[in-house]
């Protein structure tokens, strides 16, 4: 039987893989693995550290993507690895070729990085007292990082609690934009009709970026089909999830293998959407004080949600006290009691370091989450028709609330 004590044996004897290792198991064809038997976090953080494309995570079991060689691997740690298939057959609907510039057919009711930026287009068009469009800057192929904020006296810089909202960060995630683009446009029509939304906007500013990673995204669904594409398109691609700077690849939670879907890249924010964002959540520390208070990351799937740290299986380290750790958990529960998610530590699912929230809560102290939309486990995976996007987004109307009225 495979124990946490057997695992981190082998582990610490050298088995797990070496970079180069990685990088011929990803070259090799990759498919669909239930590992069994990942009852703990440390158990499922040594299945991560394989250098697999880990798809859920439970006490029972770990869905994954990877090579035979990666399953050899995972089995000679002492894991029961049953295939499931090809990539291809899991998930991914069979549709009809689309237009490059387009969602496969029967799935267009999805924004693509055109159709999302015309719409914020439009909010600014039709709402220009509480709508600004602008940019954090641009990504590795250039395309625009659309920054969205809605306020009363949108133009001015109030002193008012400040909310932030990122979608989009992993590519194939593309629920996650619709989340984004389901906050603007309710805060914005809603505004002269709903008088709880209107208190929201004019007592807080709301920042949100749609689009974090818009290369990968498009990148995507390139030539009508999906590809499961997770990384930016820089060289082999760069986990933006795994770029930030606060314990970056501290604590084998990330890759230094290129080819690997986590990533980490050469050094912290050589990605230049990690690095745009965050000097733009930098620059709103002002005269000392950062005037972001709250941060969901939006992310699919799993149906969870998620709070620092990532970094350590301990719910206190440095940077964390046990009011603040108590302070994530009742915030984080009362999400997720709107929308049925499960709440947890990120840690709770495996070790992972170089994260957006552990760096906006360790270094700017802003109460920041991330939230594992629709489905909960995996059919349909990463592409759920698009009938999905309104109700799996309006699933989150009160937990937006929440975070909002958390923003003091």
């Amino acid at each position: 039987m495979v124990t946490a004590v057997s695992v981190l044996v082998l582990l610490a004897a050298g088995v797990a893989a070496s970079p180069a290792m990685a990088d011929t198991a990803q070259a090799q064809a990759q498919d669909v693995y239930e590992v069994l038997g990942t009852a703990t976090p440390q158990l499922r953080t040594a299945v991560a550290r394989t250098g697999v494309d880990i798809l859920t995570a439970t006490n029972e079991s770990t869905t994954i993507v990877g090579s035979a060689a990666q399953a050899e691997q995972l089995r000679k740690l002492g894991f029961v690895v049953e295939s499931r298939g090809p990539v291809e057959t899991q998930g991914l609907p069979e549709v009809a070729p689309a237009a490059i510039t387009d969602f496969p057919s029967g799935d267009e009711g999805y924004h693509t990085f055109a159709e999302a930026t015309a719409a914020l287009q439009a909010a600014q068009q039709n709402f220009p007292a509480i709508a600004k469009l602008s940019s954090v800057g641009q990504s590795y192929q250039g395309r625009a990082m659309n920054l969205i904020k809605i306020s009363d006296n949108v133009a001015t810089d109030e002193n008012e609690p400040e909310v932030l909202f990122t979608c989009n960060m992993h590519a194939r995630e593309h629920l996650t934009t619709e989340m984004c683009l389901r906050i603007v446009e309710r805060f914005t029509t809603g505004y002269a009709t709903n008088a709880a939304i209107k208190n929201m906007v004019d007592t807080r500013e709301i920042y949100l970026i749609p689009n974090m990673n818009p290369d990968g995204s498009e990148y995507d669904i390139s030539g009508g089909r999906y590809h499961s594409w997770r990384k930016n398109r820089q060289g082999n691609g760069t986990d933006p999830n795994r770029n930030w700077s606060y314990k970056w690849g501290c604590c084998g939670g990330s890759s230094t293998s290129p080819t690997n879907e986590t990533y980490r890249g050469p050094s912290a924010f050589s990605a230049p959407e990690t690095k745009s964002v965050s000097d733009w959540v930098n620059s709103r520390k002002i005269g000392g004080v950062q005037q972001i208070k709250t941060h969901i990351d939006f992310h699919t799937y799993s149906e969870l949600v998620l709070w620092p740290f990532g970094y350590t299986y301990n719910p206190t380290a440095p940077g964390m006290t046990a009011a603040e750790a108590q302070k994530f958990q009742t915030l984080g529960k009362q999400m997720a009691a709107t929308n049925g998610y499960t709440a947890e530590q990120s840690s709770g699912l495996y070790i992972t370091d170089g994260d957006i929230n552990d760096w906006m809560w360790g270094n700017h102290k802003i109460l920041s989450f991330c939230f594992e939309m629709y489905p909960k486990g995996g059919n349909p995976g990463f592409y759920p028709p698009d009938e999905a996007i309104a109700p799996q987004t309006a699933r989150n109307d009160k937990a937006v609330d929440l975070i909002i009225g958390a923003a003091v």
